[in-house]
């Protein structure tokens, strides 16, 4: 079974049908991506998941992630993204833009970690997992026993007196030009401190990042978690808004 799945990051927006085979969870093709509009409005942003839909002229439900708290399809927060999109009803908005088919909406970081835990590194893992999106900022998807608490958010935490994410995404990184050792370290800082909190039995990183593990997942130490790279990589944002989908469309049909 496919269905479409859109991951809207702070820096792109991308897409493709995804392959829901319980042995798959794969993209059935090569995703398209295209820049994300600066100021990411609501309605730039919607004109580019347009885009990214019709590349395939995919017509039917669509699964998309937002970098942000989402209840019921409304966007509560969006820390990276333009502050309009806060009280919008998205999957409402997307699906009128997308000539009404059906949209669901759901946190980034919550939508990898679900394929994660289906498809990736997660599964078959009980206890305590946290799954973390590093990137642009940080997003988090917390599981326990595979269930799923949604929006947590974890990349807001204080570290030493900051927004976590602000010293230990990607982009703080690139920002402040510091080489894998430095980064490193400051990952492991918050690592400890999510630890510290929860007690994960396992973290799992994501993102763009999860792309070269060798860099800097030998440079952490002190973690007592096991720690993994995303085995969907940068995919499993696409893969867990389309499978959203899919849940949403079996219960309309219950």
């Amino acid at each position: 079974m496919q269905i479409f799945g859109v991951d809207i990051g702070g820096s792109g927006i991308k897409g493709a049908p995804v392959d829901l085979d319980p042995d798959r969870g794969d993209l059935a093709h090569e995703r398209h991506k295209v820049l994300t509009p600066q100021p990411a409005t609501p309605d730039e942003v919607a004109g580019c998941v347009v885009e990214v839909v019709r590349h395939f002229d995919w017509d039917g439900p669509v699964g998309v992630t937002f970098p942000g708290v989402v209840t019921g399809g409304l966007i509560r927060t969006a820390a990276n993204m333009d502050k309009g999109w806060v009280g919008v009803e998205a999957a409402d908005l997307l699906s009128q833009r997308l000539d009404g088919r059906p949209v669901t909406v759901l946190n980034d970081a919550d939508a990898a970690g679900i394929a994660e835990m289906a498809y990736g590194a997660g599964k078959g893992r009980d206890g305590t997992v946290i799954m973390l999106t590093l990137g642009t900022g940080i997003g988090s998807a917390l599981f326990r026993d595979g269930r799923l608490v949604p929006n947590t958010e974890l990349g807001h935490l204080e570290l030493k007196g900051h927004d976590a994410e602000t010293r230990a995404s990607v982009k703080a990184k690139e920002d402040h030009e510091l080489t894998w050792e430095r980064w490193a370290h400051r990952v492991q800082k918050y690592l400890e401190h999510v630890e510290m909190l929860f007690s994960p039995d396992l973290f799992i990183i994501g993102g763009g990042v999860s792309r070269k593990p060798e860099k800097f997942l030998p440079l952490i130490e002190d973690v007592r978690a096991e720690i993994v790279p995303a085995k969907l990589q940068n995919n499993a944002g696409i893969v867990g808004a389309a499978m959203a989908a899919k849940a949403a469309k079996a219960a309309k049909g219950r």
